[in-house]
């Protein structure tokens, strides 16, 4: 044999030999740490899928919520409206029925006044009118002969009716 297949030859045996050794020892600890790297990545890769469906989950009810919340604010802000639209309008009524009522009892106060003044007024002119008569009376019954005369036509006028 010759120097160079020997050579070959042990070179041979010590690469199958060396590939024993790394397959036995190397081989299965290298798989297997890249196998559990894989299977890290592949969790950490569905834990993020699991995220991010997560993170679309919460957006999309915060995104609910908000939409709610602005329903109810609109509601509200129409009931607040609603309500002062009725609360003026009741206002106004109340206002309208009471200004309704100061005005009549004003006619009222006014009609009565003017009744009474009306009646001031006639017993003053009947008061006058007596007054008047009266004096005239004395006037003329201060004379005998218009006595006379007065209490002659007033019998006359006695005996007629």
């Amino acid at each position: 044999m010759n120097f160079q297949s020997d050579c070959f030859f042990w070179q041979t045996v010590l690469f199958v030999g060396l590939i024993f050794l790394l397959r036995k020892f190397a081989w299965k600890p290298i798989l297997n740490a890249v196998n559990e790297r894989e299977e890290k990545i592949q969790g950490a890769l569905k834990a993020a899928e699991e995220a991010e469906k997560k993170m679309q989950a919460l957006n999309n009810q915060s995104e609910a919520l908000l939409k709610q919340a602005r329903e109810e604010r609109d509601q509200i802000l129409k009931e607040a409206r609603e309500a002062r639209e009725a609360i003026i309008s009741e206002a106004k009524g109340k206002a309208s029925a009471e200004a309704d009522k100061i005005i009549a009892q004003a006619r009222e106060t006014i009609n009565n006044e003017k009744l009474a003044a009306i009646t001031e007024l006639k017993n003053q002119v009947a008061v006058l009118s007596i007054e008047i008569a009266e004096k005239i009376l004395k006037e003329q019954l201060n004379n005998d002969d218009k006595q006379k005369a007065i209490v002659d036509n007033l019998l006359k006028e006695v005996n007629l009716n």
